[in-house]
């Protein structure tokens, strides 16, 4: 099984020290300001919204390292990577062209829409434990679509969807670029299913709930956190793997990881750079195994627990089996506030 999951979350940049970015977000055609447009870092809890002037300030610190996202209903999306190197910035927000998309929505592929939704719930929030405490707010905006022939589902939005982790204690606004499932057999009669490849493509923002016990909230983030693909990102980066729970095999067999693993520091930068020598098994505290396996030549990672690219560096196994309702902002931890 393929496990490819897509995140804009990660942009080759350098440190600086915090800052605030101040900027405008007007209509290309018009020059108008546009109110309550979203402006926030992706992966993470760092957002805002504009003001009745179409303006904004973000502060962000050096634990945010991922694209700017600036996102209105009925406008396409506008995503900056370079910010750092600037204190104020004019957006200029295009209408998004109508699609054909709605179309589909009633269409006869084989397919109920109750039975496409509990396909996409799977492998878009997942079935651990706090997947399970997920909810998705709003079902009726998603568009779904059945493939027959290739057996594939298309799931698309044109407003984020937004989930509810009552585990967690996050609500999630998850703006989906692109998900595509595709399965190796499907009965649609009764959906058993065996799924061959998932890929899910987009930028989301985490707002922190605040509500319940905070004590029980806490350890479920750590608990989410410890075994997961952030974590093991950041310990290869900090090269502490065997600190964190993190044993390496090969055929079988325990092997040194760094005879497997070469973590090279990039001049000037916060990056590194990896390569793997062969697909290798990772195993943590002893009982959640996993595979990595690159189909490039190397990758690029940072302290955050970003990795890029995205697409050629695969996780099956436990980390490949994490979805949307495992996940955290990817400043977590990093400040003091979890």
């Amino acid at each position: 099984m393929i496990n490819k999951i897509c995140l804009l979350l990660f942009v080759l940049t350098q440190i600086s020290f915090s800052q605030m970015l101040t900027g405008l977000v007007v209509d290309k055609e018009t020059n108008q300001p546009l109110e309550t447009a979203a402006v926030y870092f992706d992966n993470t809890t760092t957002g805002t919204t504009t003001d009745e002037n179409g303006k904004f300030s973000i502060t962000y610190s050096d634990a945010i390292q991922s694209t700017l996202v600036i996102s209105y209903l009925g406008y396409e999306k506008v995503f900056i990577s370079d910010y750092r190197t600037k204190t104020d910035i004019t957006i200029q927000l295009v209408e998004a062209t109508n699609s054909l998309e709605e179309v589909y929505i009633d269409y006869d592929d084989g397919l109920t829409r109750k039975q496409k939704l509990r396909l996409f719930r799977t492998e878009f929030l997942g079935t651990s434990k706090f997947a399970k405490t997920c909810k998705i707010l709003n079902e009726d905006d998603l568009i779904l679509r059945y493939d027959k022939r290739n057996k594939a589902l298309y799931v698309s939005s044109k407003v984020p969807i937004r989930v509810k982790n009552r585990a967690l204690q996050y609500e999630i606004a998850y703006d989906i670029l692109d998900f595509e499932v595709i399965y190796r057999y499907l009965n649609t009669s009764t959906l058993e299913f065996t799924m061959y490849s998932v890929t899910y493509l987009g930028t989301n923002f985490y707002k922190d709930l605040e509500k319940g016990n905070r004590n029980k909230t806490l350890k479920n983030r750590e608990k989410a956190y410890k075994g997961s693909v952030q974590h093991f990102i950041r310990a290869l980066y900090n090269k502490n793997l065997e600190n964190q729970g993190y044993l390496i095999f090969y055929d079988k067999f325990r092997v040194n990881e760094w005879s497997y693993f070469n973590v090279e520091d990039i001049v000037e930068s916060n990056l590194k750079k990896v390569n793997l020598k062969t697909k290798v098994s990772i195993l943590y505290k002893m009982d959640f195994q996993s595979e990595l396996q690159l189909k490039v030549d190397h990758f690029f990672i940072d302290v955050y627990g970003n990795y890029s690219p995205i697409i050629g560096v695969y996780f099956s196994g436990y980390l490949g089996s994490q979805r949307v309702g495992d996940t955290l902002p990817s400043n977590y931890g990093l400040n003091t506030k979890k």
